[in-house]
């Protein structure tokens, strides 16, 4: 089964996310700079998600440009990564919303969370059908820094509720550690 289809839809429904987070931005109901000033959580939200999206976006493309071919799993691990994709701007609104309270700060974080989680699954998939040989297989091996992620993801979903703003820094910082392309694949291409 060839993946031009299958990345052709994750680039699809990728470009419908980023379009929903944007026109969810509200306009400023003044017409000064100064107006600005009360989207500036929400507006800095929605950088932080677009540069997750993003990253999502990068390391996919890098992924299926390793990979040789895929099955019916591979498209139901992708489909599940792109559930959680497309749940960002839901709760983006919601933090907007509510202020950047506790529960819609861990919101955010269970959404990125199960969002690296569902590409780790997808990626598990290809290597299964692609073999343990594989160039992505090679490529990705043991991948600590998906696990220090996902840890870092866990801290910051708890401490959501002691102080929200410690939560979304922690998730500034996985976005820095991932904001440079993942040099493991390209390395074997």
């Amino acid at each position: 089964m060839g993946k031009e289809r299958l990345e052709a839809f994750t680039d699809g429904v990728i470009a419908v996310v980023i379009t929903i987070m944007v026109l969810e931005l509200a306009v400023p109901s003044g017409s000064s700079f100064l107006s600005l000033a009360a989207v500036v959580p929400v507006f800095l939200a929605y950088v932080l998600s677009f540069v997750n999206v993003g990253i999502f976006w990068n390391n996919h493309h890098h992924m299926l440009h390793a990979t040789e071919r895929i099955n019916g799993t591979v498209l139901w691990a992708n489909l599940f990564l792109l559930f959680w994709i497309s749940l960002v701007p839901f709760v983006i609104r919601w933090m907007d919303d509510a202020h950047f309270a506790a529960a819609p700060t861990a919101a955010y974080g269970v959404v990125l969370a199960m969002s690296s989680i569902a590409y780790l699954l997808l990626e598990r998939a290809i290597i299964a059908c692609n073999g343990p040989e594989s160039r992505l297989a090679r490529a990705v091996g043991g991948d600590l820094k998906s696990q220090a992620s996902l840890a870092i993801y866990v801290i910051a979903i708890a401490l959501a509720f002691v102080r929200p703003w410690i939560a979304i820094l922690l998730y500034v910082v996985i976005a820095m550690i991932w904001f440079i392309p993942d040099r493991r694949i390209e390395s074997v291409l």
